[in-house]
């Protein structure tokens, strides 16, 4: 893999950053939240949505548009942050995240202008995700599908069902991003889920590793993604729960995190120092 250009790699950091700056808003209007996966995710999302995929944010129905699949829809907070700073919904609707009959569930729905699928009951968002991209490819159209997945839900059958399906099929359009945080709801992974990207490759994949903390790293691994053409690709994604905010980093338990009134300014200040 080459370097990122300074000019790709730049404004990706400041607009995950921005991303991150819009979790910790929602969050503090609650008091809490899954404030732990939207900081780690944001650099993912960061490089998806403004670099790798094609969109149009005022027509977030545009037939070939690539289309983003959260499996884990309990990161939706990032997604929503995501979608504002891309400008699919307005930023002063973010104030409304988890209110009841919000459009933001704290669990994505898609009825959300940009969100492609109702997430929630993980384990099925990759076999949505290849359904999506060879319906694609059977009716003609050229986007790409990205899925967002957890390692948690590689403990799931129903995931490398998905995984066989879509190596078999040589589903080209195809591109999985797992989250490997190595944490559940109570602690660490109940299952031992490692080597992932051999485990894809067993199943007729494309697979590579990369700082999921690091748009650089992320840019070249979707880079090479996008070349490989003839197979579905995933790129494993190793990221910190809470990364860049280390009260939250060091929360012995960091799924679903509640933050005390008076350390919501400690959290947005330790962003700010993140480089």
């Amino acid at each position: 893999m080459t370097a990122t250009q300074p000019e790709v790699a730049g404004p990706l950091h400041a607009r995950a950053k921005q991303i991150r700056r819009k979790v910790l808003a929602m969050a503090s209007g609650r008091g809490q939240g899954y404030v732990g996966q939207g900081l780690a995710i944001a650099d993912v999302l960061a490089v998806l949505y403004f670099h790798e995929m094609r969109l149009r944010p005022d027509d977030p129905q545009w037939p070939d548009r690539d289309r983003f699949v959260l499996s884990t829809g309990h990161y939706s907070i990032a997604l929503f942050a995501a979608l504002a700073e891309a400008g699919v919904i307005a930023e002063s609707e973010l104030a409304s995240y988890g209110d009841d009959g919000s459009r933001l569930e704290m669990s994505s729905m898609s009825t959300t202008p940009g969100v492609e699928v109702t997430g929630g009951s993980l384990g099925h968002g990759l076999g949505i995700a290849a359904g999506i991209a060879l319906g694609g490819a059977l009716s003609g159209r050229d986007y790409r599908v990205f899925n967002l997945l957890s390692d948690g839900e590689l403990q799931e059958g129903s995931t490398w069902e998905a995984a066989m399906f879509a190596g078999d099929r040589r589903i080209a359009r195809l591109t999985a991003l797992v989250d490997v945080n190595r944490t559940q709801a109570d602690g660490d992974l109940v299952l031992e889920v490692e080597p992932v990207t051999s485990k894809f490759e067993s199943f007729g994949w494309w697979a590579t590793d990369a700082d999921g903390n690091d748009p650089d790293a992320l840019v070249a691994a979707l880079d090479a993604a996008r070349a490989v053409g003839d197979r579905p690709t995933v790129v494993v994604c190793h990221t910190r729960l809470g990364f860049g905010v280390p009260l939250v980093m060091e929360r012995e338990r960091a799924h679903f995190v509640r933050v005390a009134d008076d350390e919501w300014a400690v959290a947005r200040r330790q962003l700010e120092e993140l480089a």
